[in-house]
């Protein structure tokens, strides 16, 4: 089996005690950080290497910033989604770990709507489409994991109508997300548990969102046909979102057969 792992950690060094905490405990074989908000030079790197994981990270100072880990060599980086190159936002990495290529991903949020933000997510998630479609084409199995910053239905949101206006959830962005899956993808978390309610990865630190339950889900895997054969399951794991200092996401956990 081969257990790979998304978190968005909101912060590498803040959370370090936790996230070292869960990957002894989870000891997953490929690891995807988002929000890692710091420099490439001053990620923790030396930590992760002492528990046997080789790093691949895109980093930006105070901001955004992904890792991939991965206890295989990492093979191919690609620091950056194609498509745009005055684009310097932190927010992709890619490699080939064990034969499978992998992404960790930090979509753009996106809000305000109203302002530039709206525009540059749209047209990152077709640059995402249009290097999915590329990918595919190597029919080569392949696993884009990560925060999307997009709540996929009513179902995984606890309340859809306060959410009817905001980036995460209005059309245009739910659009783009279905002409990913539209390729041929797959999205795990619902291909294995397609009618589990109260289903969230994220719970925001105001208002009592965590202890009242009020997530959104909005961490997922998508799979190319290839990956989608070998997956066995994939689970979130709320436990992390409980301790203390803990990030506002919680681990999404994918498992595929070897």
């Amino acid at each position: 089996m081969v257990k790979i792992a998304t978190w968005n950690v909101n912060s590498a060094k803040a959370r370090l005690p936790n996230i070292l905490g869960w990957l002894d405990r989870a000891s997953p074989d490929v690891v995807l950080l988002q929000e890692i908000k710091c420099e490439t030079a001053s990620f923790p790197k030396g930590d992760f290497e002492a528990m046997g994981y080789n790093c691949a990270v895109v980093g930006q100072k105070s901001y955004n910033g992904v890792a991939l880990l991965a206890k295989q060599p990492v093979e191919g980086i690609l620091d950056h989604l194609p498509g745009s190159p005055d684009d310097v936002q932190a927010r992709y990495v890619e490699a080939t770990v064990g034969g499978i290529r992998i992404a960790s991903i930090y979509l753009p949020n996106g809000n305000p709507v109203g302002t530039e933000k709206y525009p540059y997510k749209l047209a990152w998630m077709e640059r995402l489409r249009q290097h999915a479609q590329g990918l595919l084409k190597t029919e080569r199995p392949f696993v884009l994991g990560g925060d999307y910053n997009i709540i996929p239905a009513a179902e995984d949101v606890y309340d859809p109508q306060a959410w009817e206006t905001d980036a995460l959830f209005r059309p245009e962005s739910r659009a783009q997300f279905r002409a990913l899956l539209n390729l041929g993808l797959t999205e795990a978390f619902r291909a294995v548990h397609p009618d589990e309610q109260h289903a969230y990865t994220f719970w925001d630190y105001q208002a009592g969102r965590w202890p009242r339950d009020q997530g959104i889900r909005i961490d997922h895997f998508l799979l190319s046909p290839q990956a989608a054969d070998q997956l066995v399951e994939c689970r979130i794991d709320k436990g992390p979102r409980a301790e203390e200092k803990a990030s506002d996401h919680t681990p999404v956990v994918l498992e595929l057969a070897d």
